[in-house]
C-alpha cells in the first residue's frame, strides 16, 4: 500500500494505533491481505544513530480489532521475489534476514502466508523464533564448513527450499553433511523439514550445486569447491597393476653368461 495515497489513510492510522503501546521508531512497510496487515517496524538505538543500524520488527495486524502480533525480528531484512509453495495456494512473499548487526550473524530465509483459521499473516518454517538458517558466519575452531542452498523448482508449478551444510573436521574425524528439504505437506497443508540421507540427499545436493537461476534468486554457495566437486568430479587414480607388455612370466633370472 501507499503511504501517501488518500485511499490507504485509513489503513495507516488502524495500524499506527494497534501498534501504539508497542515499541519502535518508524513504520516502514504495510501490505494488506484480507482482513491483516503485514508491518515492518524499525526501531532506532538514539535519535543520532545512524539509519543502516536500525533493527527491524515484523507484526500481523489485524484490521478488524485493535491487535498486534510480534511475528520476527532481527537485523538488515531483504525482500525477495514471490514463491509458490503449495498447488494452487496464493504467491507468498519471501525474505532473508540477519539475527543481530555487525556480529557473527546467521541468516534466516522464511515466507508469509495468510492463515485462515487465525486471520493472520504467518512466516513458514519457524523453529524457536527464527526461520530456516541457510548461513551463519559462526564457524567452530578446527573445523571447515560449507555451506549451499537454493529455491528450487517442483512439479505442479510449486517450489521448495534445499540447504547443504558441510563441516570438514581435518584428520579429528570424519566428515558431517546436513542436508534438508523445507516444503509444504500436500496432504496436510503444513510447513514440512525434512532431514535426507542416502540416495535422496546424494540427489538433493547435485540439484543444489547445479543450480544456476534459482527461483527468486534465493542461492548461494554453488561456487564453492565442495560444489564444483559435486558437479564435476576429479576422476580417481588408481594404482596401474597390468603388467608391461614384455614380462614373460620369467619366474627365475637368466643364466650368466
Amino acid at each position: 500500500m501507499d503511504f501517501h495515497a488518500d485511499k490507504d489513510q485509513s489503513i495507516v492510522v488502524w495500524v499506527t494505533r494497534s501498534l501504539d503501546r508497542e515499541k519502535w521508531s518508524a513504520i516502514r512497510e504495510i501490505g494488506v491481505l484480507f482482513d491483516a496487515a503485514l508491518v515492518v517496524t524499525t526501531e532506532r538505538s538514539a535519535p543520532d544513530a545512524s539509519p543502516a543500524s536500525d533493527d527491524f520488527q515484523l507484526w500481523s495486524v489485524s484490521l478488524t480489532k485493535h491487535v498486534a502480533t510480534p511475528l520476527l525480528k532481527g537485523a538488515n531484512l531483504r525482500w525477495l521475489d514471490w514463491m509458490q509453495f503449495a498447488p494452487g495456494a496464493r504467491s507468498e512473499i519471501a525474505v532473508l534476514y540477519d539475527d543481530c548487526r555487525e556480529c557473527a550473524a546467521t541468516t534466516y530465509f522464511t515466507a508469509f502466508h495468510y492463515d485462515l483459521r487465525e486471520h493472520l499473516m504467518v512466516p513458514r518454517w519457524i523453529r524457536g523464533a527464527q526461520g530456516v538458517p541457510v548461513w551463519t558466519s559462526t564457524v567452530p575452531e578446527g573445523v571447515n564448513l560449507t555451506q549451499i542452498y537454493a529455491a528450487l523448482p517442483e512439479l505442479n508449478n510449486v517450489e521448495m527450499l534445499g540447504t547443504w551444510t558441510h563441516y570438514d573436521y581435518g584428520k579429528q574425524k570424519d566428515p558431517e553433511d546436513f542436508v534438508f528439504r523445507y516444503d509444504i505437506d500436500p496432504l496436510t497443508g503444513l510447513d514440512r523439514t525434512e532431514l535426507l540421507s542416502g540416495k535422496d540427499a546424494a540427489t538433493m545436493k547435485q540439484r543444489l550445486c547445479s543450480m544456476q537461476m534459482a527461483p527468486g534468486a534465493v542461492a548461494r554457495g554453488q561456487d564453492s569447491a565442495l560444489c564444483q566437486q559435486t558437479v564435476h568430479p576429479t576422476p580417481e587414480r588408481r594404482p596401474v597393476t597390468t603388467p608391461p607388455a614384455n614380462n614373460k612370466g620369467r619366474s627365475v633370472p637368466p643364466k650368466p653368461h
